[in-house]
Parts: C-alpha cells; structure tokens; sequence
C-alpha cells in the first residue's frame, strides 16, 4: 500500500459524514421555515411574548387571496372537535387525534377569546392567550398550569400563533409560528422528533386553509 493510501480512505468516510450532517441541517432548516420570508423569520410575532426566550423556533407561511376577514374565521374553529386543523385525514386518524376537518365555515365555532380551551388532541389542551379576529390566534399550552396537558406530562411549554398580515389587492401573508421552551432535559429530542410531523402537518394546514379561504366565502361576515 502506498504511503498516500490510508489518509485518502479515512478523508472519505469523514466527508460523507460531514455531507450528511450538512443535508441534515439545511433540511431542518426548511421544515422549520417553509414559504417564509427571513425577514418574517427574524421579525417579532404576536405571542413571542408569552414564554421569553424560545429553545426552538418555527416560522412558516402562506399567500392567500383572500383578504384577512375571510380567513380568520377558518382560524377561529381550529381544534379537535371543532373545525379540525385542516390537514391530512389518514395521518390524524393514524395518530389518534379524532379529528373532522371541515369545508365549511361554522357559526357556532366562531366565538373565540381569551381563557378559552382548544384540543389539539383528546388529551392535550391549549389555552388561548389572545385572539383578535382578522389580526392572530394565540393558543398556548402550558405543562405547569394544571391542566390536562400537565398532567399527561408534557415536557416543554409551546406556543402556536397564526397571524394574519393583509398583502395587496385583497391578499393576506398567513405567518404560523411554534416557539418551544424545554422544562425536562429529554424534551430537545423529542421536540425534534415532534417538528418532523409540525412540519409535514402545517404545510398541509397551511395549504387547506390557503384552498378553503380562496375558493369559500364566510357563513358569516367578521366587523
């Protein structure tokens, strides 16, 4: 074997692996901001407020044409056993979420406020901390607060916010961020874990609204 044979077979291997770790961390770095701009990664959303400073951060975003009145109410019937989360059926009902998505504007999901509770699933509440029609949805879900998501022992705190930005000629930029705080050291791995299926789920839900704003008007108008 010549003296220039061992360094190049034990380069390769380390370039491979330096390859891998390189794709691992772009992909994360789209699940984690898809169809948003960076400026609306780096900027300050409603909700940023609730936990201070976040362990992890998603930023993702939509174009609608439509204006911010015609989808926020799609926002405001958000929750298990209500108006659903808009995205896959089959992966909802896999995950044992019991969730109906649905096509139609409700009137009687539409009044929403603070102190309210929505499901993201049986077992996991959500508290809003604001909501102003037309302008942002804020749920979120608290492992100290004694509620049912305390007690299944949830290891990090969360926030959800939609946003509702108006664009031009009736249009509205859809901003939908989760901001993560770890309150038990195995939390960071499954958070990781968790925004694989965050990503897959909200750019379907993104999308789903995206269609059903566009294509249907609201049951009823919002001031």
């Amino acid at each position: 074997m010549r003296p220039t044979d061992r360094p190049a077979r034990v380069t390769a291997p380390i370039m491979l692996l330096g390859g891998v770790l390189a794709a691992v961390v772009a992909a994360r770095r789209v699940q984690q901001t898809w169809g948003a701009t960076a400026e609306e990664v780096r900027g300050g959303l409603p909700g940023d407020d609730v936990l201070g400073a976040a362990d992890l951060m998603a930023t993702r975003a939509v174009s609608i044409a439509a204006p911010p009145q015609d989808v926020w109410p799609w926002l405001a019937q958000l929750g298990q056993g209500r108006g659903g989360f808009y995205s896959y059926d089959r992966l909802q009902s896999l995950l044992g979420l019991y969730i109906d998505n649905a096509d139609d504007v409700m009137p009687e999901w539409q009044d929403i406020a603070p102190g309210d509770v929505v499901l993201l699933a049986p077992e996991v509440e959500l508290a809003v901390v604001l909501a102003e029609p037309g302008h942002a949805l804020v749920l979120h879900g608290d492992p100290e607060s004694g509620s049912r998501t305390a007690e299944i022992g949830m290891p990090f705190g969360f926030t959800w916010a939609f946003v509702l930005r108006p664009g031009p000629r009736g249009t509205t930029r859809l901003l939908v961020r989760e901001r993560y705080t770890y309150v038990r050291p195995w939390a960071r791995p499954l958070v990781e874990l968790v925004q694989v299926a965050s990503f897959v789920m909200t750019e379907r839900m993104l999308r789903g609204i995206r269609d059903r704003a566009e294509a249907r008007p609201p049951a009823q108008p919002v001031a």
